[in-house]
């Protein structure tokens, strides 16, 4: 079994930058990918931006593209998501996933979730 643990959440005025922490923990934490998803308030859960462990490629919803950034720390078991010129249309709860599944892990329903973090932009 995964956990996995968001932090980083908060609020910031519309232009400002937060940066997301996921950090897995439980067995030994091999997934083929990881990503950030995220829902706001009255819609669906929406993905955000993926990266693969291994091979460190990471893939983004066209929202967020060149603003935000996927990263990942495999010695620290941890994903990162670097949020910059943020609006308030980004306001939302933020979950990190992971998938051991070979597949791109946004047309797949993920193995493991962690419990959100809140980002709330301001206008």
């Amino acid at each position: 079994q995964v956990q996995l643990v968001e932090s980083g959440g908060g609020l910031v005025q519309a232009g400002g930058s937060l940066r997301l922490s996921c950090v897995a923990s439980g067995r030994t934490f091999n997934p083929y990918g990881v990503a950030w998803f995220r829902q706001a308030p009255g819609k669906e859960r929406e993905f955000v931006a993926t990266i693969t462990w291994s091979h460190n490629i990471p893939y983004y919803q066209d929202s967020v593209r060149g603003r935000f950034t996927i990263s990942r720390d495999s010695a620290k078991n941890s994903v990162y998501l670097q949020m910059n010129s943020l609006k308030p249309e980004d306001t939302a709860i933020y979950y990190c996933a992971s998938s051991r599944v070979r597949a791109p892990i946004y047309i797949q329903d993920p193995d493991s979730w962690g419990q959100g973090t809140q980002v709330t932009v301001s206008s």
